[in-house]
């Protein structure tokens, strides 16, 4: 008996059936994250300027985009200039003190900017992962590449996601802050470029609500 022959049409259903096969055996990166049963109360954007809102309009902040674009309020915990560090130094009052369910962490833009090491931001990034998850909240980390040579931003906020157990956004500005119509300066959105911010955050987000919403 010979073989069947490969046509182009049984070869791209042999595909289809291998794709769902692997989809089948991986699991959602949904199911990965820790404290999916979270029992708070508060969505809270902690970061930097881009959390801030820096450079838009009151209102424009992606945390606000992002609250109307998903029905859920959102506690804006942005402050402009800070570091991981300095983000850390003030984790208890504005985010373990507001009974978080969700921590969406968007830091390391001021660390590249002052030269700090980047070993010192991912310790620090990591204290805030794991101490919003010591107080029963997921984390979702949000990505960002920076124009560095010698170290690679990138496989660092991988790294931290992936050894942490939280949501992983990755590089969030892209196309952002090369292009002029999204920008207020060199570093910084406008609020269009926020919305766009918002937009890319919008999906993952409500993906993982409803999947922490069937762990309840």
């Amino acid at each position: 008996m010979t073989a069947p022959r490969l046509t182009p049409k049984r070869l791209a259903a042999a595909a289809a059936v291998l794709a769902v096969a692997v989809w089948a055996l991986c699991p959602s990166p949904y199911s990965k994250v820790k404290n999916l049963n979270s029992r708070g109360a508060n969505i809270i954007a902690f970061g930097d300027s881009l959390t801030a809102g820096y450079g838009a309009a009151a209102g424009e902040d992606y945390p606000s985009a992002l609250s109307k674009m998903i029905g859920v309020p959102i506690v804006n915990a942005g402050v402009s200039g800070d570091t991981s560090e300095m983000a850390l130094a003030r984790l208890d009052a504005d985010v373990l003190a507001r009974q978080p369910r969700m921590v969406i962490v968007g830091l390391g833009g001021n660390d590249f900017l002052q030269s700090v090491p980047i070993a010192s931001t991912e310790a620090s990034l990591r204290q805030v992962v794991r101490r919003a998850q010591g107080a029963g909240a997921m984390v979702v980390l949000l990505g960002f590449r920076f124009p560095s040579i010698t170290v690679s931003y990138e496989k660092m906020y991988a790294r931290v996601a992936g050894d942490e157990a939280c949501l992983l956004i990755p590089d969030l500005l892209d196309g952002i802050l090369s292009n002029p119509a999204l920008k207020s300066d060199e570093v910084h959105p406008n609020g269009r470029g926020y919305q766009l911010m918002a937009e890319r955050v919008a999906g993952p987000c409500r993906k993982l609500i409803r999947k922490a919403d069937a762990a309840r």
